[in-house]
């Protein structure tokens, strides 16, 4: 019988994990309604162009600033102090490589899409679109990683909040309002909106200290590593739906979109333990990786418990899904159903790969993300072509099954290894100091 110290240590974190997994469920939801509104308003045509942009910009993003972000929670987190120092590193790559993103956008973009007859006008559309969803993009989201180090959780979960509601406010006064019709326009209320919102997070961290502008030469390898898994996951995450668009019905192909989306939005309750937990696990392996175990294992097992109870409630609400999606979803209850569980390896994964990021391990952690891509992409595939969407559930859970494994395997050989200290910085390695 838990006593009444031990409730009341757990308590906090029990809170913090509401508030965190909250927020995310909230910035979720109005999502979903700011591209409801987006669909009405903009047509077929557009709002697939619009689709297409959200994309590519949302793989740009996480090339935008090369892992600066957890850089920054991670090694502050082990040492405030370093924060003034890690801010100016992460506006230095985020301003470059942002740059460049944009640069490379505005070359191709304009080939790809047409939101403009006028050619000026439609890639002044296409550049307020970049600059919004990559460097304003990535401003916001630097904001929530400086409070997750600082582990101000209640302040980090208001920004996602005022970033999924600075959106939908957007769409509800441009296109229910205004009356926007087209994407050229959305593309203005869209870059005011993150604008606006960019400002408020900024002046919200004004407390914390002001940057020192300096590249953290030891960071550049470890960003490049934690970035890079995001870009190969996007073609792991999109090649079967490529493959069922060629070889199987709309519906199919709609039907398996749609429970996609309904699992990835489950995994946001493991999400939110992970984000809670990531600050304080680089603090625990600061002296080595071991030092950190007893921690991941208690994680570990939360995490088996929220995704289990995540896919249960799934696979009971399945049969309700057709009266908020539509009838003519027939196959979707059954495949949210039978994708329900790979949650579970999911949140099992999870575990092991947020414990070698939080404890500077990147190279191992990009080594199993990497190889779950590459393997697992070329898993999806094959199956799916050979044996069609049954190929692609039994695909995916061997996929998903593996990176738990490699995962744990992996976290295992490093912690039995690691009799020394993890390196760690204070102020060397840093280029102007």
């Amino acid at each position: 019988m838990r006593t009444p110290t031990a409730i009341k240590s757990i308590l906090p974190m029990g809170l913090s994990y509401l508030a965190s997994g909250g927020s995310l469920i909230t910035s979720s939801a109005a999502q979903l309604l700011t591209f409801a509104i987006l669909a009405r308003a903009l047509g077929v045509l557009e709002f697939s162009y619009f689709v297409g942009l959200t994309a590519i910009t949302a793989v740009a993003v996480q090339l935008c600033g090369l892992g600066s972000q957890e850089a920054l929670v991670r090694r502050v987190a082990q040492d405030r102090t370093m924060f003034r120092v890690m801010f100016g590193h992460s506006i230095i790559m985020s301003a470059a490589t942002g740059a460049l993103l944009v640069a490379l956008g505005l070359v191709a973009l304009p080939f790809l899409f047409t939101l403009d007859a006028n050619p000026w006008t439609n890639l002044g559309a296409i550049s307020l679109f970049l600059l919004a969803n990559i460097i304003l993009t990535r401003v916001i989201l630097f904001v929530e990683a400086a409070f997750l180090a600082h582990s101000m959780f209640a302040a980090a979960n208001r920004n996602v909040v005022l970033y999924a509601a600075g959106r939908l406010v957007a769409a509800v006064a441009g296109c229910l309002v205004f009356g926007v019709d087209s994407l050229a326009e959305w593309a203005v209320w869209n870059f005011v909106a993150h604008l606006v919102i960019a400002v408020i997070a900024l002046r919200s961290i004004r407390s914390l200290g002001a940057p020192k502008f300096h590249i953290v030469r030891d960071e550049l390898r470890n960003g490049l590593l934690f970035c890079t898994p995001f870009v190969l996951r996007a073609l792991r995450q999109n090649i079967d739906l490529l493959l069922l668009t060629a070889f199987t019905s709309p519906e199919i192909v709609a039907s398996y979109g749609v429970a996609r989306r309904i699992i990835d939005s489950g995994y946001l309750s493991v999400d939110a333990l992970n984000r809670l937990m990531y600050p304080g696990s680089a603090a625990a392996t600061v002296n080595g990786l071991r030092h950190g175990m007893a921690r991941f294992r208690k994680v570990f097992f939360v995490s088996l418990g929220i995704s289990t109870v995540t896919a249960v409630i799934l696979i009971a609400a399945a049969p309700l899904l057709p009266l908020l999606f539509g009838h003519e979803y027939v196959s979707m209850p059954d495949f949210v159903r039978i994708l329900a569980f790979v949650i579970v390896l999911m949140g099992m994964y999870a575990t092991a790969l947020e414990a070698l990021g939080s404890s500077g391990h990147q190279l191992q952690r990009a080594l199993v993300l990497n190889s779950a891509t590459i393997i697992g992409g070329i898993t999806v595939a094959l199956a799916t072509w050979r044996f069609g969407i049954n190929g692609t559930f039994v695909a995916s859970y061997a996929v998903e099954a593996g990176t738990a494994a490699f995962a744990w395997f992996m976290l295992l050989r490093l912690a039995a290894a690691s009799d020394k200290p993890a390196p760690r910085l204070g102020g060397e390695g840093v280029l102007g100091s």
